[in-house]
């Protein structure tokens, strides 16, 4: 059922959805970014437990261009997003938005780089304030960094709800009088309040009837033409990431794995894991269903410095145990981090009852 929409809407607005190029110059270049987080194994102990969120990763966003970031729950995905727009501080690493380290900048700098990169944030309920009206919450970027007049400000925030779908007169409305999908809306014109060129939507359909993400869907497509917006789209549903992405970053366990082209990594996935997320893919033909990919959690884990995937894997090689690999070039464009990637690597696989 989750797949009607998407098929709908491709149909209803054409194949073409990503016909406007991403640009050549790099506008995000991030390099060997880390972030851990630290845990108290319990109230009398003294060891630490530290959990690598993201371990290392590198990849470049150009000017334009729609980014899907995938992977199962805990992978990560969010925690890159929130350090791409400095919502926290990393370990390691460095992010460069336009030519300047974000990490290294003044209080004034990261103030007005703000304007630049905004977020999209999941749940649309918790998202937006209660007590605030929709005038108040949408305009807030606008207050804050002092754009405007109180009567341009009110003006700007009503183009703003027209240009999401929703009524002018909706200023004076708080978000309980919204369904999910029209919260959902409110954020988004949040969010391009400011005229940003970096947008980081985070999983935005998720929370959302199937029915309504379709219509989500579209309006970023529309809101990325018309205001030349870099999008980085974090999902785990991978029919709205075939639909709205340029390329498609895969990630497990803090780090990537593969990264190409969306209709390479479609076509032509060269991870386990990719592969495993690939066939857990609902489609509709019966004709087109193949056998699940499925993993199981082995008996007892081998903790190594190895491949991160080294427990699930059944090609794995010696190579496997001692190093976990870097992202290799396997084709132009195609990235993929395994010591083992050729066309018959498998991972473990039984077919459904």
């Amino acid at each position: 059922l989750q797949v009607l929409p998407i098929l709908l809407l491709v149909t209803l607005k054409g194949v073409n959805n990503k016909e406007e190029m991403p640009g050549s110059k790099d506008l995000i270049i991030i390099n060997n970014l880390k972030k851990y987080f630290t845990l108290d194994s319990g109230f009398l102990s003294s060891k630490k437990e530290i959990i690598k969120a993201v371990d290392g990763v590198s990849f470049t966003i150009k000017e334009k261009e729609t980014i899907g970031l995938v992977g199962e729950s805990g992978c990560g995905k969010t925690t890159t997003g929130k350090l791409l727009i400095r919502l926290i501080e990393p370990t390691t690493g460095h992010i460069n938005y336009e030519g300047e380290d974000i990490f290294t900048l003044t209080k004034n700098r990261v103030r007005e780089l703000r304007k630049k990169m905004q977020f999209i944030f999941q749940d649309p309920y918790s998202s937006l304030n209660p007590r605030m009206n929709v005038g108040s919450i949408v305009g807030e970027g606008l207050k804050v960094h002092k754009i405007l007049t109180t009567r341009a400000r009110r003006k700007r925030v009503e183009e703003l709800l027209m240009l999401v779908g929703l009524r002018p007169q909706d200023i004076q409305r708080y978000p309980h009088e919204f369904s999910g999908g029209q919260r959902q809306r409110i954020g988004i014109a949040r969010a391009i309040s400011l005229n940003p060129s970096f947008l980081i939507a985070d999983e935005p359909i998720s929370a959302l009837d199937v029915s309504i993400q379709a219509q989500i869907l579209n309006l970023l497509l529309d809101l990325k033409r018309k205001l030349g917006l870099t999008l980085l789209f974090i999902s785990h549903d991978l029919h709205a990431v075939k639909f709205i992405s340029d390329r498609i970053i895969v990630m497990y366990k803090g780090k990537i794995v593969e990264i190409a082209d969306c209709e390479e990594i479609f076509k032509n996935p060269s991870h386990p894991y990719t592969r495993f997320l690939l066939s857990a893919v609902l489609q509709i033909d019966p004709g087109k269903r193949k056998k699940r990919e499925i993993f199981y959690e082995p008996e007892k884990e081998v903790f190594n410095k190895g491949c991160s995937f080294l427990n699930y894997c059944k090609e794995k090689k010696d190579r496997c145990y001692v190093k976990h690999p870097d992202l290799t070039e396997k084709a132009e464009g195609h990235f993929v981090a395994c010591h083992c990637h050729c066309p018959n690597l498998t991972v473990r696989a039984q077919g459904l009852d």
